[in-house]
Formats: C-alpha cells, sequence, structure tokens
C-alpha cells in the first residue's frame, strides 16, 4: 500500500455495508484514479470479499482475533479474511479495544497470513508500548474527538508530533479522530504522521464524493 494513504473506516454506519457500502467504495477507487493519491477502505467483515473482488485499492477488515483454523464458533479468522480478498485488518480500535496480549497475538496472527495491520491506539504511552509489537501501522486516535466536530490536527497537533517522536522513525503513524478536509490531512502529513483515519467525516456526509476529492487533494504535494 502506498503511502501517504487516506484510511475510510465505515464501521457500522447504514451507508458502510452491503449497496450503500459499495458506492462508498466506488467513490474512493474513483478518487484515486483521479488524484493519483492512496486510499483504503475498513468495511464490515460480511463486505470484504464482495468489495474486495470489485475494486483495485487496498480493503480492510475492521477486526480479526487471534485464533487458528478449527474451533472458534462466532471469531475471525484470519485465513478467511485473507482468502476473502483483504489486505489487512484493523485491530485495537475504541470501539473494539483489545488486551495488550491479544493485540500481540492478532498481529502475529495477520503476519502468517500475509495481512497488513493498522493497530489504534489512544494516547502516546499506549503508541509506544504498540509500537513494540512491530504493526505496520499505528492510528494514534484520541476517543475524545472520535466522531465529532473538531479534528485532532486542530486540537492535539502537539501530541501527534509527540506520537511520531515517541514511537520513532522505524514505526509510522495514522492520526485520526474528527478529520473532515483537506486542512486536516496537510497538517496531519506536515506534523509526521504517513496519513489519516477517518469515518464519519465520510460516512455521514451529505456529499461523500466532495469529502474526498477535498481530503484527497490535502495530500498531493506529499
Amino acid at each position: 500500500m502506498k503511502l501517504p494513504v487516506i484510511i475510510t473506516n465505515s464501521k457500522n454506519y447504514h451507508t458502510g455495508y452491503g449497496e450503500e457500502g459499495m458506492k462508498i467504495v466506488q467513490l474512493h477507487k474513483k478518487i484515486v484514479h483521479e488524484l493519483g493519491i492512496s486510499m483504503a477502505v475498513a468495511v464490515p467483515i460480511t463486505d470484504v470479499q464482495n468489495v474486495a473482488r470489485s475494486v483495485n485499492i487496498p480493503i480492510f477488515a475492521q477486526h480479526i482475533d487471534p485464533v487458528v483454523a478449527g474451533k472458534g464458533t462466532g471469531s475471525i479468522l484470519a485465513e478467511a479474511v485473507k482468502e476473502a480478498g483483504a489486505f489487512g485488518t484493523l485491530l485495537n480500535h475504541s470501539e473494539k479495544r483489545i488486551p495488550f496480549d491479544v493485540i500481540d497475538a492478532s498481529i502475529k496472527r495477520a503476519r502468517e497470513v500475509g495481512l497488513y495491520t493498522v493497530v489504534c491506539c489512544e494516547s502516546p504511552e499506549e503508541a509506544f508500548e504498540i509500537a513494540k509489537l512491530d504493526p505496520d501501522l499505528i492510528a494514534y486516535e484520541p476517543p475524545e474527538l472520535i466522531g465529532g466536530t473538531v479534528s485532532v490536527a486542530t486540537a492535539k497537533p502537539d501530541v501527534i508530533r509527540r506520537v511520531v517522536e515517541i514511537v520513532g522513525e522505524d514505526h509510522k503513524i495514522l492520526v485520526g479522530a474528527g478529520v473532515k478536509n483537506a486542512e486536516d490531512v496537510r497538517v496531519s502529513l506536515d506534523l509526521g504522521a504517513v496519513g489519516v483515519l477517518l469515518a464519519s467525516g465520510v460516512m455521514q456526509a451529505k456529499d461523500p464524493e466532495w469529502v474526498l476529492r477535498d481530503l484527497g487533494k490535502g495530500m498531493r504535494k506529499f
């Protein structure tokens, strides 16, 4: 996956699954081709296969479990996600927090099957600990700003800079929470992040195509 990148998490918004979810993913594909930038979408597990087979942009699962093939009714198996066509998976999102040892085991399972990992954190201190597990990307999202009208790039630029510094040059950071426009993207990248992770700014937008194009323009100088 090319960096910098914009990753949209469709969560379980009514615009994020089935036919409506496919429309949103197709809009991402359109903007990627139009602007020559990198975008990806994290979709509900039930949509991974259909979506991944329909577009040529990276598709993420929103979660996997650190189980192996066999028993484990209801768990999300890494091999199944990979076979469905996913490029990677989110882990430890603020709405799906998991213990540190489970994060570790999940990253290892993802690595075994070739899934790219984006692990979310809520603080610089948590980012530092997660960096020890060596995920592909660490996404810093202060929970108090998620889904709100104030961007992390506006409210906490110093914290973004600190997260980038604390994890070191060997680990790459996404930032999220309240990200909605090109300026949020530009500021995040200027502070050392390699992209943004967002959800409601696109999924609840009256004109998601306009929002995606605007976000994309924030990446064009990088």
